[in-house]
């Protein structure tokens, strides 16, 4: 069986993201936010999503590449008649003492041999395919109205080519401006021009501000600039992917919509950005978690809305064929009503840099005492509660380890808050609900296998126990955590380097891709036991199943090493990032080789 592979790449700016196929076309663009209809949506439906493509008379080769260290791609299109390269982006630099990030992809067609003849096809849509626009022509652009805003293509090849789709000879660079709302009002080339040099050098800076160790670097590298783009900087929200319904495996029906805010991926990404000195993005989500923290009721929500939306009410679109023909299409995801209790934990830990790193001053942090004491209050009603766990299964409640877990780790978190800003009643409290956590705990191990079951009473293992050790709730020198990991090996590994989430029976059937974090997770906890040489052999493995711009996806099909699932997917890049740093600090690797 051919091994399958996402043929596309990712660019964005913090507000919005888009995906660029191979064949020049946007796959894949919702505007005005990552969460909202799609603009293009090629992806799921090829007639009714919609088409934004540069592409020759006859076939053609491809070359795909991002312009190194940024955020930037280029498409090389070859033809018998010439080649001609498409660079696109979404602006991004400091402007005004602020982040200039508009909703507003550039598209760069620069000739490089011959005389290609080319044609551009531009139709947006709205209302998830279902709306068709009308398009306006005017001197240098093209008006779509019926969306929520008028989209906007403003360009220097003749309108006429472009309006009636006829073919033309690129001869000289032309530009392709398409806004949302705000058009734009300047100087075609030269702004283009301006945003594509402002753009590279700030995706420059950026990396050059990262704390990167010296092991695979490009692949850290990529990684990182693809999960800084997955923050929407208005509000701080993180979500899980840019993409919904993309399966987890073909005509499996586990077809998610991740562009949201899963408050337990967000803990993940804010990990790996400070491994690399990144914090801008812990601050942000710290004012998205307060505003939702202050608002809420005891029980957080596994997940949010970009804006801190609670009602995520999942539907189906049948109108839509779906990737490669899988349905159903999903918009909302149903888990925002799950009762997921290691959220608490989760946050509370991805906040403990702001109180415990001297480079930030805690005592700028209005209401701490407030904040520390309403998640331990949340803890306190749900620690013995059975939930859906981290897979978020739909009818399969029980008393999760990995709940447990992160309940036990934020508490040691809140205690160390407590501690700087000197608070005993807090401590008190955090160092009660952790013992309660460690009880829990220890009611999932299975002293005849010396392994941790996935939940009290239960003899299924499930690979997110492997955070018992890289959270040192097990002493990673340990004797206890190498028989672990030892049993989790044996169960949920395969003969390519990859892991399973578990084995059984959920909701769906039992599953037949395993999920690539996991695999992450299982180097890293090789690293943390001291097994450095599988570790970085595993890791070497791991990494083959990336596309060809070292993306990677949310699973891989374990026999044929094809990626499915949601993609990019934040999760796996975040467990790519922290293995890589894990195994760095085992070497003792400096920055620089």
């Amino acid at each position: 069986m051919e091994r399958h592979t996402y043929q596309t790449g990712l660019i964005g700016n913090c507000a919005f993201l888009a995906h660029i196929n191979k064949d020049t076309n946007v796959d894949w663009l919702c505007w005005p936010r990552m969460d909202s209809s799609f603009i293009f949506g090629g992806l799921l439906d090829r007639k009714k999503g919609g088409t934004f493509s540069i592409l020759p008379t006859g076939d053609f080769d491809s070359h795909q590449y991002y312009m190194e260290n940024t955020n930037v791609l280029c498409t090389e299109i070859s033809t018998h008649e010439g080649s001609y390269r498409v660079t696109d982006f979404a602006p991004r630099f400091l402007q005004y003492e602020r982040f200039f990030k508009p909703l507003m992809l550039i598209r760069k067609v620069e000739p490089l041999e011959g005389s290609p003849r080319v044609r551009v096809k531009c139709t947006p849509t709205c209302d998830y395919g279902a709306a068709q626009l009308h398009p306006v022509r005017g001197s240098n652009h093209i008006e779509f109205a019926g969306c929520e805003d008028n989209i906007r293509l403003t360009t220097n090849i003749a309108v006429s080519y472009v309006f009636e789709e006829e073919y033309f000879v690129l001869n000289e660079t032309k530009y392709l401006i398409l806004t949302y709302g705000q058009p734009l009002e300047a100087a075609l080339t030269s702004t283009a021009e301006r945003f594509l040099r402002e753009t590279i050098t700030y995706w420059h800076t950026w990396i050059k501000h990262s704390s990167i160790a010296g092991y695979h670097q490009p692949y850290v590298i990529r990684a990182a600039l693809a999960l800084k783009i997955h923050q929407n900087e208005d509000t701080g929200a993180i979500i899980a992917a840019s993409t919904t319904s993309l399966p987890e495996f073909p005509d499996s029906g586990r077809n998610w919509d991740y562009r949201y805010c899963w408050m337990r991926d967000s803990y993940y990404v804010i990990t790996a950005l400070n491994h690399i000195g990144h914090f801008e993005e812990m601050e942000k989500y710290f004012s998205y978690i307060t505003d939702i923290s202050f608002s809420d009721d005891f029980r957080y929500q596994p997940l949010y809305g970009i804006t801190g939306k609670k009602d995520l009410v999942e539907t189906i679109l049948p109108h839509l064929d779906g990737y490669m023909g899988n349905q159903p299409v999903r918009i909302g995801n149903q888990a925002y009503e799950h009762i997921q209790n290691d959220i608490y934990g989760q946050v509370l830990i991805s906040m403990l840099p702001l109180y415990t790193d001297h480079r930030f001053i805690f005592s700028e942090r209005k209401d701490s005492d407030r904040w520390i004491n309403l998640l331990l209050k949340k803890i306190e009603r749900t620690i013995d509660e059975k939930d859906a766990g981290i897979w978020e299964f739909r009818n399969m409640a029980n008393v999760h380890c990995y709940t447990n877990l992160f309940q036990w780790a934020g508490c040691n978190a809140a205690e160390k808050m407590a501690r700087t800003i000197g608070n005993e009643e807090l401590i008190e409290r955090a160092v009660a609900l952790k013992n309660r956590a460690a009880a829990h705990i220890e009611s999932c191990y299975d002293p005849v296998r010396k392994v941790y079951t996935n939940a009290a009473g239960s003899q299924h293992l499930d690979a997110s126990t492997l955070q018992l050790i890289m959270m040192n709730y097990l002493d990673p020198a340990s004797e206890k955590a190498r028989d672990h990991l030892a049993g989790l090996e044996k169960e949920l590994k395969t003969p390519e380097g990859l892991f399973y989430r578990y084995r059984h029976s959920d909701d769906f059937g039992l599953p037949r891709t395993t999920f690539l974090v996991c695999a992450f997770w299982y180097v890293e906890a090789l690293a943390c036991v001291g097994r450095v040489e599988d570790a970085q052999r595993e890791f070497s493995k791991l990494l083959q199943y990336s596309n060809h711009l070292l993306l990677f996806s949310e699973d891989v099909e374990s026999a044929t090493g094809s990626q499915w699932g949601n993609f990019p997917q934040a999760y796996s890049h975040v467990g790519l990032m922290n293995a890589a740093y894990r195994i760095a600090m085992k070497l003792d690797r400096p920055i620089f080789l």
